[in-house]
């Protein structure tokens, strides 16, 4: 684990994939992540599977690792109490809860800014905190098909489909990530916190790019490509003899290269398959007869020539064939961090690298629910052991583990 962000500490409020997504990047970079839970129930996805490991969930592991948990009741006066204890000595606060309840809890953003002038707080909803819709709940499912995606994803002949990746909470994470960056960098030159109001359906209408502006600009729809490209051809999935492989000939330069690497160089000089356009316009008949040839080899084969002609191209792996992905492995994608019930647990690492040699330390599991509350009351908040057991009997923050 990356150690950039060390001395930073970050209250973590949120729960289900948004927000611990971001939170599980911040403490891979470093950061001290105190997530606090619901006694008794913590995160909603402890619950959510199908896949349990020793009553744990796979879900919530897989994007916790790095993080502290407080088991606190904040319906309580009493948790709240601690809550506020906490907020002066952290320097971020992020959050995910549907729009409103920030505020009932007392967490106001802008009172927060007046009582903590240092602290940076991100709060993490569907819409944002203005517009119509801003109180509307959502999930990741429901943001992909308001904003686009899903119009975008799937066959022309076919319904809409969904991103099989959960992007609509994902992207969310990330931007919170960019977001506290930069407000901490931002405080390292004035002193003063940031208040940041990240909306979800946002972050996704952001990645449209160039689609969304040949909307607006050019009045063309596009709509569902496949795996293919509104312009670009070849640009899709291919069957070869024995399974997929994706090619992308996005540009006239490398359509020399495609065509001898399939086989067929007298295509290169075709005046009506040598320019983008052209081909464009005979897409059908060209990725038919792409195939047909495709399919006298095994893909292993046509990547090997696909790759010596330079021409960019990859077999469609399954999740099976990612895991044992020879490149995938050398980058360390795959992370393993020992849990105390689980064992060994493997998960998608991180992606971020450093040249040379970096201050780094080892990852930590994902926290057991509460595992920490008793540790960060006495060591952060300096509880002393008769003011534990009174939050315990006012059932504040649940018994640790």
């Amino acid at each position: 684990m990356l150690n950039t962000l060390r001395g930073v500490r970050v209250l973590d409020l949120t729960r289900m994939l948004a927000g611990p997504f971001a939170t599980m990047i911040l403490g891979d970079l470093g950061a001290e992540v105190i997530k606090i839970e619901r006694p008794g129930v913590g995160d909603d996805i402890r619950g959510v599977g199908p896949h349990f490991l020793e009553g744990e969930s796979v879900y919530f592991l897989s994007v916790n690792r790095n993080k502290r948990s407080m088991a606190l009741d904040l319906a309580r006066p009493e948790g709240q109490a601690v809550l506020r204890d906490l907020l002066g000595r952290c320097d971020v606060l992020i959050e995910n809860f549907r729009y409103g309840v920030a505020e009932r809890l007392g967490l106001d953003h802008d009172a927060l800014r007046a009582q903590h002038p240092r602290l940076i707080t991100c709060g993490m909803t569907a819409f944002g905190r203005s517009g119509p819709d801003r109180a509307l709940p959502a999930f990741d499912l429901t943001l992909q098909a308001r904003a686009g995606v899903m119009g975008l994803t799937g066959h022309r002949d076919g319904r809409p489909a969904r991103c099989g990746a959960p992007i609509g909470d994902l992207t969310g994470g990330l931007y919170a990530v960019i977001a506290i960056a930069a407000a901490l960098y931002e405080r390292e030159k004035t002193g003063r916190g940031q208040c940041i109001d990240l909306g979800l359906l946002d972050c996704q209408v952001s990645l449209l790019t160039y689609a969304l502006s040949n909307q607006v600009m050019a009045h063309d729809p596009m709509g569902p490509q496949g795996s293919g490209h509104a312009d670009a051809t070849p640009y899709q999935s291919l069957r070869a003899r024995d399974g997929e492989l994706t090619v992308a000939v996005f540009t006239d330069t490398f359509w020399p290269g495609f065509c001898r690497a399939i086989e067929l160089p007298e295509w290169a000089d075709d005046p009506l398959l040598k320019g983008r356009l052209y081909r464009r316009q005979r897409r059908p008949e060209l990725i038919a007869a792409v195939e047909a040839q495709l399919a006298t080899q095994p893909r292993r084969y046509w990547l090997e020539r696909l790759y010596a002609e330079g021409v960019p191209a990859a077999p469609v792996q399954s999740l099976e064939e990612v895991a044992a992905d020879p490149q995938v492995r050398a980058r360390g994608m795959l992370n393993a961090v020992e849990h105390p019930t689980v064992g060994p647990f493997v998960a998608p690492g991180n992606p971020l690298r450093w040249m040379g040699e970096g201050d780094a330390r080892p990852d930590r599991a994902a926290p057991q629910l509460g595992a920490d509350t008793d540790a960060l009351l006495r060591e952060l908040l300096g509880y002393s052991d008769a003011q534990i057991a009174a939050l315990r009997r006012a059932q504040a923050p649940a018994e640790s583990d």
